[in-house]
């Protein structure tokens, strides 16, 4: 213990005392690139990085003791803000948990609806995390092509339970609006323009040579770092770990569904590098679409929500319940004391802060250019690091 404080007192005199042909620079907290309120404290000799260290609480909001001060049903809207590109996920995850714990049976018909949800807000996701990583290098044209279908996601969103990010559809129990009678016709309509439009990002940007060796090679990460890091989702598929929640501990009504799981193979470069992380999330976009087709197909009849008292107030115990948000694992971690109707302790488990570990060791002897392409790459959220 005592060697290990003193490591750590030693880490922070080199950070702090400039050593001769070493610049420490601040990268944020305010930077573009970060996609959030983050800080990174660079050890640089000129443009090539020795580490870079990050800085995270600067959006710190105590969330998980806010959970533990309200009350089960009345934490919903507060999931919303854990991942504001991916709250559909947030939400179910959370209602999974209370679900699991208090014994509660969810209808078909809003596991289903569930599942729309989540894979459209996944497509969202990741048409922000593929576009702002493209815009952060340099190429800003298809960021705006990608808006403009996250728009049309927006508006189905918008119709499907009034809200365009921070949606609060799930309930304990299941959801709060049905789909709207047209509006499965809509989403079967956009998905029909939506796929050749995936055609044209890969010939825009997925396939261009310039952006392809600005990507390639860069800061790989084994499989075995990948595990060893906790890394969850596309950034641990990429690296070529065959592992999805969906799949492999299904919840909700996913076995019922036929698609892939995209793995990293070094579609140009060494396998796990930044350019697999990046496709990968390009051909998930490809698999939601397949989900969402056969979700709205066999959609079935019945209700949207069980009856849930008023007041839960689940028995003793303490349940997991987690689901595959875009950015991988998303769990909450619940203990009931029987009694109040408040949850005793909740823990939430998101896969960005797990990403932001390896920051450090990936930012050895690349350039400060590259930490950028590093950042994008793992689609780190600031929300779900400061929790």
């Amino acid at each position: 213990m005592i060697k290990q404080e003193l490591k750590n007192i030693d880490e922070l005199r080199i950070l702090r005392e400039p050593v001769e042909g070493e610049m420490l620079v601040n990268m944020g907290p305010q930077h573009p690139s970060t996609h959030g309120v983050l800080n990174f404290l660079l050890v640089t000799d000129g443009e090539v990085m020795h580490r870079a260290v990050p800085h995270i609480g600067y959006l710190h909001r105590g969330i998980e003791k806010l959970a533990e001060q309200t009350e089960y049903a009345g934490f919903m809207p507060f999931t919303d803000r854990i991942d504001y590109l991916a709250a559909m996920a947030a939400n179910q995850a959370y209602a999974m948990a209370v679900e699991k714990l208090a014994g509660y049976v969810v209808p078909e018909r809003a596991e289903f609806l569930r599942v729309i949800a989540c894979e459209l807000n996944r497509i969202a996701s990741h048409l922000v995390a593929t576009g702002s990583m493209a815009m952060d290098i340099g190429a800003v044209t298809p960021f705006i092509h990608w808006i403009r279908e996250r728009e049309y996601i927006n508006e189905i969103t918008e119709e499907l339970c009034g809200s365009r990010l921070t949606y609060n559809y799930c309930r304990i129990g299941g959801v709060s609006h049905d789909l709207p009678a047209t509006l499965a016709g809509k989403i079967l309509l956009w998905l029909d323009h939506f796929e050749p439009i995936i055609d044209e990002f890969d010939r825009l940007i997925t396939h261009n040579e310039i952006f392809v060796h600005r990507l390639a090679d860069v800061c790989a990460i084994s499989a075995q770092n990948a595990t060893g890091y906790g890394l969850v989702g596309p950034n641990l598929r990429a690296s070529g770990v065959d592992w999805d929640l969906r799949r492999d501990k299904p919840y909700s009504v996913y076995d019922r569904f036929d698609f892939n799981i995209v793995l990293g193979k070094g579609f140009r470069g060494a396998v796990g590098d930044s350019y697999d992380r990046f496709v990968v999330r390009v051909l998930e976009m490809r698999e939601s679409c397949k989900i969402l087709r056969q979700a709205l197909v066999a959609l079935p009849a019945g209700e949207i929500r069980s009856k849930v008292p008023r007041v839960i107030k689940p028995p003793v115990g303490e349940t997991y319940a987690a689901v595959e948000a875009p950015r991988g694992e998303l769990g909450y971690y619940v203990v009931s004391d029987g009694v109040s109707s408040k949850p005793y302790r909740v823990k939430i488990r998101t896969g960005s802060f797990t990403a932001m570990s390896i920051i450090e060791s990936l930012s050895k002897g690349v350039m400060i250019a590259d930490l950028v392409a590093i950042i994008g790459s793992l689609d780190v959220v600031a929300p779900e690091v400061d929790r």
